[in-house]
């Protein structure tokens, strides 16, 4: 009886588990049928986009938006529709996504077809076609799709869609998406979002709690729907206009117009910093030499141009590795304009001492010589220096106020090569030479110091300080022959404007000048601020001769 017993549990248990698994087996067939049969229709969709017209197009898309979350193919065959680079080939009419290549060629990969990456000619594929109304939509329903991404800068990009054409269909969406934002940033621009969206309402308290929200925010799109409330067609956009929506619109507007006016002054005052940074790497070379040996050195702006060739000859022997370029082309500049500038000291310069416009008249002779060899070598065209990755893009305060990069690191860069400079000729016996024979040169010789190497070590300084000026220069204009030129005027006013032989005198001069010239620029011009501050130095000139900062010493009466 017992063994009849456990043969029926054992029976139960084998029936129970084969009931489970033939549950389980269907369940996995099931659910692997509909899944292909939702491919299936996803392809027979996508497909249908290549005979459909406008109005069926816009039909489809609307039917591939359901079906999104059911496959990870809908999001990038919409985003190549709508980037024009979707196209289908004319004899298999398959659905392929095309780049154009530099040899006329396109690079092809098929939408829904596992293959390798092919290039074709452009007779061999057709493009699916849009129009502005088919592309509107599709932005709409891309920004809808990536609302909810993983990703933050996806999310951040679809709320900007749906900002820029605010419509009242998208407010639960994006109410949805607000609760469960996590990202501050995101979210702040979807409280944005959902106030210009609600602005369109017909209730005068529900335009009013918009208005507070978005009073003060510097969107571009914020002030642009402000500005649409005040037209004077405000009372035919709503039944009656209300007198408490305008005054709050004027409010917010007047606060808005206020910000971006500080933050034009904001910038203005970066890039007057950032001007009188390469002033300042432009100038100290020639601030040591012309304090030091009192040499009116025309030849200074070859210098730089020396610098900025050498940046363009190191990348391109490392035209893979602009990052590491850069760095190595630092010491490689100052070496070279370095040593350009110890030849023409001692070449040129040594037999011409006491001689102000005999040395004026050399260094413009060399000036050309230098021009001209580059000519011959480089040629007289314009070179373009790459920007490494690090030195690309922004950073964005606000929608209108961003920092460059590469004139951020300039900045620091004229800093450290400043500090480089005040080190040098405070802590070492060069640096102390250097003092001695700026002060006074006769005592100095007395005292055993070699003055002829003084000046030669210290040209060469100048001139290799004037040559990581160029690197610097590479990153924010073109490297040509005349780059030096444009350069040695301004060098010359803010040495001369600081106190000459004064490092002090130059940073002040250069930050001053630079940012004097770029507040004046919006009001007068480039050209008449330009004209502005050299009338201005002449005039402070004939109050203090000696500049800002002048030279101390015997030798300086």
């Amino acid at each position: 009886m017992r063994q009849a017993y456990l043969l029926l549990i054992a029976l139960s248990a084998k029936v129970l588990l084969v009931v489970m698994l033939t549950s389980i087996a269907a369940k996995t067939a099931y659910a692997t049928t509909a899944a292909t049969a939702s491919a299936d229709d996803i392809q027979k969709l996508a497909h249908a986009l290549i005979k459909a017209k406008f109005k069926e197009k816009i039909t489809i898309v609307g039917q591939l938006e359901d079906k999104a979350a059911n496959s990870d193919d809908i999001l990038p065959l919409l985003q190549a529709l709508l980037a024009g680079e979707l196209f289908y080939t004319k004899k298999e009419k398959q659905l392929v996504y095309a780049k154009k290549l530099e040899n006329k060629q396109y690079q092809i990969t098929f939408v829904f077809v596992d293959a390798k990456p092919q290039q074709v000619a452009k007779k061999a594929l057709k493009k699916v076609k849009t129009n502005n109304k088919l592309r509107g939509i599709l932005r709409s329903t891309l920004a809808k799709l990536t609302l909810f991404s993983r990703h933050v800068d996806e999310r951040k990009a679809a709320v900007a869609n749906l900002m820029e054409k605010p419509a009242k269909d998208n407010l639960e969406l994006l109410k949805k998406a607000q609760k469960t934002e996590a990202d501050r940033h995101v979210r702040a621009m979807i409280d944005t979002a959902l106030a210009v969206t609600l602005l369109d309402s017909d209730d005068a308290q529900v335009r009013l709690s918009a208005i507070k929200v978005l009073d003060g925010n510097l969107e571009p799109i914020v002030r642009n729907r402000l500005q649409k409330l005040l037209e004077k067609n405000f009372d035919q956009t709503y039944k009656e206009a209300n007198p408490a929506v305008i005054r709050a619109a004027k409010s917010a507007l007047s606060h808005i117009d206020a910000k971006i006016t500080f933050y034009g002054y904001l910038e203005r005052l970066f890039f007057g910093i950032s001007l009188g940074s390469v002033l300042l790497l432009v100038a100290a070379g020639l601030a040591i030499t012309f304090g030091v040996m009192g040499v009116i050195n025309m030849a200074h702006g070859e210098m730089i141009m020396l610098g900025a060739y050498t940046t363009y000859v190191i990348q391109l022997l490392l035209p893979n590795h602009l990052a590491l370029s850069i760095l190595l082309a630092i010491p490689a500049a100052f070496m070279v304009s370095a040593c350009v500038g110890i030849l023409v000291e001692r070449g040129v310069i040594q037999f011409l001492k006491g001689r102000p416009l005999e040395t004026l008249l050399a260094t413009f002779g060399i000036s050309l010589i230098l021009q001209q060899l580059v000519r011959t070598i480089f040629s007289p065209l314009n070179r373009q220096v790459a920007t490494p990755e690090f030195m690309s893009g922004a950073l964005e305060i606000n929608p209108i106020f961003s920092i460059t990069y590469n004139r951020l690191y300039i900045l620091i860069f004229a800093l450290l090569v400043f500090i480089a400079l005040q080190l040098i000729l405070k802590k070492t016996s060069l640096g102390l030479n250097v003092r001695a024979v700026s002060q006074n040169r006769t005592m100095a010789k007395c005292m055993g110091i070699k003055t002829e190497w003084v000046d030669a070590m210290t040209f060469g300084l100048g001139s290799g300080v004037a040559g990581l000026a160029g690197v610097a220069l590479s990153q924010i204009t073109n490297v040509g022959p005349n780059l030096g030129q444009a350069y040695i005027i301004d060098s010359f006013m803010v040495v001369v404007f600081g106190g000459v032989g004064n490092l002090w005198g130059t940073l002040v001069g250069g930050f001053s000048l630079g940012i004097f010239n770029k507040f004046l620029e919006p009001v007068t011009g480039s050209v008449l601020a330009n004209i502005i501050v050299l009338v201005g130095i002449i005039l402070f000139i004939q109050k203090r001769p000696k500049g800002l900062f002048p030279q101390k010493g015997r030798a300086a009466q």
